[in-house]
């Protein structure tokens, strides 16, 4: 049995908050920078996701409506 088994599950959106909650002070110049390209990295991967589901939506919808 894998060890990662045994551990509990994240719930949706505990990485947000934390991240959210973490000091940023203790952080370096770059290391802020970096944070920051990470997070638009992220928003880029989410509003790719939110495209792909306004697609599936609006192709169900299309379909249903005939």
């Amino acid at each position: 049995m894998d060890s990662d088994d045994l551990e509990p599950r994240k719930r949706r959106g505990e990485a947000l908050a934390a991240l959210a909650k973490e000091d940023l002070s203790l952080l370096g110049i770059e290391e802020l920078q970096e944070r920051i390209s990470a997070l638009e990295a992220e928003i880029v991967r989410i509003r790719h996701q939110l495209d792909s589901k306004h697609g599936s939506r609006s192709a169900a919808e299309a379909l249903f409506r005939k």
